[in-house]
């Protein structure tokens, strides 16, 4: 992957795109899939690119809403990255629509926009898929759950909702708090551990583990000073480490061998400063890289908790980090990227910038990056 770039420099092209939406590019072959909407959250539209030529070879509508829901300014009306997998692509807006798209036909297989949730400030969570599931998340201000859906037909499998108490009704029997409180953005990650499928999800207040194929809660680790949790969490080293959310959060690394409510003795170690609120972590050898929202980057030793540097990058963060295992790339919402040594000792190798801000996290193409900005999509590869 090329390590440098400007406006002027290893740029192989450059598309404006329509709408204003921060979900990431997923690719298919020669193809680049994305979401967009436009300002006011009437229309969901998808988007395909060619990644050879940069020009839109498909732009659809697939969902007309009436009476959007209200998004924060810094939130859009297409936050959730699609996922592909086979000839299919699975695209969703939230509870506003889900969809499954033919990727050879561009042919709509299957749609959904019966789901309630009020996503009180915009959908954030991406959907996953495990076996025949498409795994969706809905932790709004008024109703939390999970629900897997049969990836083939769109219909329900199971659908569970959050266990945590909120401790937040009044006499009235209404939330007295914010509804932040109760909301999440984060996508979940199936895991294996001891010898058992665990499926991932951190929701507000709350980190939960469900048996995937029927949705069966199996623990939960509760930390009542976290909400809007919007990282990905992820594993390795026998240990589940993510970020638990705004407020006071922590980066925590948990034993996922619990059962039930979970005791503090699964806990085996927490970071509280410097923590990254939106952008997720990531676990290279034995090292967690993360950078904060407001421009600290991090390495922690994995399997102690102890930080081997923390330094400031500058400017600010919401898309995730990417890594090629040597490198690791953090975009700003200044449109800057800086690279540094993947290792435990700092060292940044460059800094580049382009026109626009970065809200959603890049993908790989062959040899090259693709990077969406918050008006632009660029291939961005090696010249030489």
């Amino acid at each position: 992957m090329p390590g440098e770039w400007s406006e002027s420099k290893n740029i192989d092209w450059k598309v404006a795109l329509p709408g204003r939406a921060w979900s990431s590019p997923v690719i298919s072959g020669d193809t680049i899939w994305l979401t967009t909407a436009d300002e006011k959250g009437h229309k969901l539209t998808a988007l395909a690119v060619d990644a050879g030529s940069g020009e839109i070879v498909f732009e659809k509508q697939l969902f007309h809403i009436e009476k959007p829901q209200y998004a924060h300014k810094f939130n859009t009306y297409a936050s959730p990255t699609p996922i592909i997998e086979g000839d299919r692509v699975y695209l969703t807006w939230g509870s506003p629509g889900t969809a499954c798209l033919d990727a050879n036909t561009k042919k709509m297989l299957w749609k959904r926009d019966d789901f309630e949730c009020d996503h009180f400030r915009g959908s954030g969570s991406s959907p996953i898929i495990h076996g025949n599931l498409l795994i969706l998340t809905f932790d709004g201000a008024d109703l939390q759950y999970m629900a897997a859906l049969d990836k083939r037909t769109g219909k329900t499998v199971w659908r569970t909702e959050r266990s945590v108490d909120f401790q937040d009704l009044g006499a009235d029997g209404k939330p007295f708090r914010d509804g932040d409180m109760r909301k999440g953005y984060s996508t979940p990650l199936v895991i294996r551990h001891g010898g058992k499928t665990q499926l991932i999800s951190i929701g507000a207040m709350a980190c939960y583990a469900y048996e995937p194929e029927t949705g069966k809660e199996l623990w939960r680790i509760t930390e009542r000073a976290q909400h809007s949790a919007s990282t990905r969490p992820v594993y390795g080293h026998g240990l589940l480490f993510y970020p638990t959310g705004f407020a006071k959060g922590q980066l925590l690394a948990v034993d996922p061998g619990a059962k039930g409510e979970a005791a503090d003795t699964h806990i085996k170690w927490r970071l509280k400063r410097s923590v990254s609120n939106k952008p997720s972590i990531l676990l290279i050898g034995d090292h967690v890289y993360m950078i904060a929202d407001g421009g600290v980057a991090s390495c922690v030793e994995a399997r102690t908790g102890k930080v081997a540097w923390s330094e400031r990058v500058g400017g600010n963060y919401s898309a995730s980090p990417i890594t090629d295992g040597k490198r690791i790339f953090f975009l700003s919402e200044e449109g800057k990227t800086t690279v540094v040594a993947a290792k435990p000792e700092f060292k940044v190798l460059a800094t580049n910038q382009l026109d626009g801000g970065f809200m959603a996290s890049p993908a790989v193409h062959r040899d090259a990056l693709i990077l969406r900005t918050k008006t632009h999509l660029y291939r961005v590869a090696n010249k030489n």
